[in-house]
């Protein structure tokens, strides 16, 4: 109810407004048990606060902010946890134009809940429709941004058991490709249960038993996307996004000639890059950082290492369908396989050390700041220290590349040290 009255407009509530209309909100969800009341509960807020609702059913969190375009409503809904396990949910909030919320409009979303107000009744409460059918206009919108076909790719599929476990299949098989899948058979409490991009040994086993081209996995709302070469080697985000941005480069379609990526984004990333011509713009952590940036300084693709990729041509999220979609037809037009795509670029070892149980506001003190000057010194050109506070718990993320994985562990394990002593 609170986000009806900061998203829609709020006019439209008070008597005698004079507007024609009621704002439309459309909710989507991924299909974990606790969805189906959750959607309930949300669709019932909404439209109590009369907000008409279209319901979407189990769509990635893309789709609904395509759709949330594409049908002109006036704020989006996803109910999902994205790739954590099946007891956990939440709710993502889109504004027109599909976009994800700014901090400011969160916060004014938590001020309003539990205001007082006069709710509407009779004819001014909402309505509630199920849209189940507009899903396919996703799927074609997704069609029509790569042109060429796959024909011939042999592609294994890990829907994670989530809410890309029917749209994904039927988008790359109509591109062409063959699919096989893993983890589409959501039951409610599977999702990302031992599949998924964050699980991925099992896709990584299948593609080299079955001799396929490459594994395309998708977390559980498929905002996002890494990939598994014919080889069983891992290609991340930052891989991903070098060979997309090379592709696009070459193609003169990279607006700015820039990709804009977190300060996480492989130093290697950043140096393969820098030789092909192509500056990064580095944000904070969070892909909606990413989409301010690139909004801000009007470029057209950006993401994370996680596997968030923004294409702002034809999508306001990080969209794992789109992703894949582009990657492997970049790989169709080049008839290379994606292990020599992604070895354009060399990946630094990186050591992350998460120090739980700490003060996340005492990351800045001076012995800590010492400690990584001494270890800056260290590394020179040749890597880097990022010291990262975490935004909702108490622990402090130290993070260490270096040339190699020894001096990567040991700066990392001796930073992490410090922190435990000195941030407590």
């Amino acid at each position: 109810m609170a986000a009806a009255h900061v998203l829609g407009d709020a006019g439209a509530f008070n008597a005698g407004a004079g507007r024609q209309s009621r704002p439309v909100a459309v909710v989507g969800r991924d299909p974990r048990a606790s969805g189906e009341f959750l959607e309930a509960a949300v669709v019932a807020g909404l439209a109590s606060s009369g907000v008409d609702v279209l319901r979407l059913g189990v769509l990635p969190t893309p789709a609904v902010a395509y759709l949330t375009t594409a049908l002109r409503a006036d704020m989006g809904v996803m109910i999902s946890a994205s790739h954590n396990p099946a007891p956990d949910n939440g709710i993502k909030f889109l504004t027109r134009g599909g976009y994800k919320l700014p901090d400011a409009v969160e916060n004014e979303i938590e001020q309003r809940l539990g205001e007082k107000w006069e709710r509407p009744v009779g004819a001014s409460v909402g309505r509630v429709r199920e849209a189940y059918g507009d899903a396919d206009r996703y799927v074609s919108h997704l069609l029509s941004t790569v042109t060429g076909r796959l024909d011939g790719l042999n592609v294994v599929v890990d829907c994670a058991h989530g809410a890309a476990h029917a749209v994904a299949p039927e988008v790359l098989q109509r591109a062409g490709a063959t699919v096989e899948t893993v983890g589409a058979r959501p039951d409610g409490l599977n999702i990302n249960a031992g599949v998924g991009s964050t699980h991925l040994d099992k896709l990584r086993q299948i593609v080299v038993s079955r001799g396929a081209d490459v594994g395309i996995a998708y977390d559980g709302d498929a905002d996002r996307c890494l990939a598994v070469s014919h080889t069983g080697e891992v290609v991340d985000g930052d891989q991903i996004m070098a060979v997309l941005a090379m592709a696009m480069h070459a193609e003169g379609k990279l607006a700015g000639d820039t990709v804009v990526a977190t300060v996480m984004s492989n130093l290697g990333f950043k140096i393969a890059l820098k030789s092909a011509g192509i500056d990064v713009v580095e944000t904070a952590v969070g892909d909606r950082y990413v989409l301010e940036a690139m909004r801000a300084g009007g470029y057209n693709f950006g993401g994370e290492q996680s596997g968030h990729v923004i294409m702002l041509d034809h999508a306001t999220t990080g969209d794992g369908v789109l992703t894949s979609l582009h990657l492997l037809a970049v790989m169709a037009r080049a008839g290379r396989p994606l292990a020599e795509l992604a070895s354009v670029m060399t990946r630094l070892p990186q050591v992350l050390v998460n120090v739980k149980g700490v003060d996340r506001a005492k990351a800045s003190v001076p012995e800590l700041a010492s400690a990584v000057a001494e270890a800056e010194s260290e590394l020179g050109d040749t890597g880097r220290v990022l010291i990262r506070p975490s935004g909702t718990e108490p622990m402090i993320r130290v993070m260490v590349e270096a040339s190699s994985a020894e001096q990567a562990e040991r700066l990392a394990g001796h930073l992490a040290e410090v922190v435990r002593t000195a941030c407590v």
